[in-house]
C-alpha cells in the first residue's frame, strides 16, 4: 500500500485562514491570496514571468502571523486582467502602486521573485515612499544572457501555445533544483491558466523582457542601484537557472546596506522549493528593527 501523501496546493494552505478575491487596481482587475490581520503592516509578494499567485502558497502562514501578506497575479498573469499594454517594468511598477492604494496603505514591504524582484526594485528605485522594505528573489534587471533569455521565451510559448500537462511540466521544471518539486496540483493550477483564450497574444507582450533591446532599456545601471535606499534583502541560490550566486552577490553589494544571503539546494523558487528557510530568513529581515 502506498502511504505516499498527495502534494497540494490546498495542503500547503491548511495552516492558515486565507481569502481568495479580486479588487479593482487602477482598473485591472486583480486577483490575490491574502491572510493575515488587517491591522498589521503590508506585504506584497510578487510572482516571476508567467506565474501567478501560488507561487507564494508555502509562505503566506508564516507570514501572515506578522503581516496582512497579500500575493497577487500581476496585470496579464494568472487571472488577473490582460489588456493590450506594453508590459514593461513601468507598467508593472504602475499596477503594484495601484493595489498598493486600493487597499487603502500608504507603504508596503515589497517582496518580489524574478520579474517580480525586478519590479519590486523598480518600484523601490523611481517611487521610494511606496516602499517600507524590499526583497530581491533571484531577481531579474541586472543581467541579460541571450541563452537564458531565449530559453525562457521558448519553453514559455511551447506551454501556452500548447497547454499539455507535459509542456507545463517541462516549463515548471526550468524553475526547480529537484523536478520532484514540480508537483500535478501546481501543474494543473497553471495549465488552467495558460489554457484561457487568447493567453498565448499576452504572453507575446509578456516575453518583451525577454528581447534584448527592450530588456536593455528596462534594466538597472550601477547608478541606478545606488539610489534604492529602501533597507533590502537579496536571496540568491547555489542553482539558480537564471544567473550564478556570484551575480547575486554583486547585486546586493551595489544596494547600499543591502543584506545577501544564499540559499543552498534551490533553483529559480526558494520559496517554494525550501519554504522554511525562506519563511525564516524572509521574516528574520522583514521583522529586524
Amino acid at each position: 500500500m502506498n502511504n505516499a501523501q498527495h502534494k497540494s496546493l490546498w495542503s500547503d494552505l491548511r495552516g492558515v485562514s486565507f481569502e481568495q478575491g479580486y479588487l479593482d487596481a487602477g482598473g485591472i482587475r486583480t486577483r490575490y491570496l491574502a491572510a493575515g490581520d488587517g491591522e498589521k503592516p503590508l506585504l506584497i509578494l510578487i510572482h516571476g514571468t508567467g506565474g501567478h499567485a501560488e507561487a507564494y502558497s508555502r509562505n503566506l502562514a508564516a507570514h501572515a502571523r506578522h503581516f496582512r501578506t497579500y500575493s497577487i497575479d500581476l496585470v496579464g498573469h494568472g487571472w488577473s486582467d490582460k489588456p493590450s499594454t506594453s508590459y514593461e517594468i513601468a507598467d508593472y511598477a504602475r499596477h503594484v502602486i495601484d493595489v498598493i492604494k486600493a487597499l487603502g496603505y500608504e507603504k508596503a514591504h515589497i517582496s518580489g521573485e524574478s520579474l517580480g524582484g525586478w519590479v519590486a526594485a523598480w518600484i523601490a528605485r523611481y517611487h521610494p515612499e511606496w516602499v517600507d522594505r524590499l526583497v530581491l528573489n533571484t531577481a531579474g534587471g541586472w543581467t541579460a544572457y541571450p541563452e537564458v533569455m531565449e530559453r525562457i521565451r521558448s519553453l514559455t510559448m511551447e506551454a501556452v501555445t500548447d497547454p499539455t500537462p507535459e509542456r507545463i511540466r517541462s516549463r515548471l521544471e526550468f524553475l526547480m533544483y529537484r523536478n520532484t518539486d514540480v508537483n500535478d496540483d501546481l501543474v494543473e493550477t497553471r495549465r488552467a491558466i495558460y489554457a484561457q483564450p487568447g493567453y498565448a497574444d499576452i504572453m507575446k507582450r509578456i516575453l518583451c523582457l525577454q528581447e534584448i533591446e527592450t530588456r536593455k532599456r528596462n534594466m538597472f545601471s550601477a547608478e541606478d542601484s545606488q539610489k534604492i535606499t529602501a533597507p533590502t534583502l537579496v536571496i540568491w541560490t547555489s542553482h539558480d537557472p537564471t544567473a550564478t550566486s556570484e551575480e547575486g552577490k554583486k547585486i546586493a553589494q551595489s544596494i547600499p546596506g543591502a543584506r545577501f544571503e544564499l540559499m543552498t539546494e534551490c533553483g529559480h523558487w526558494p520559496q517554494f522549493e525550501d519554504s522554511e528557510t525562506f519563511n525564516r530568513i524572509h521574516l528574520d529581515f522583514l521583522r529586524t528593527p
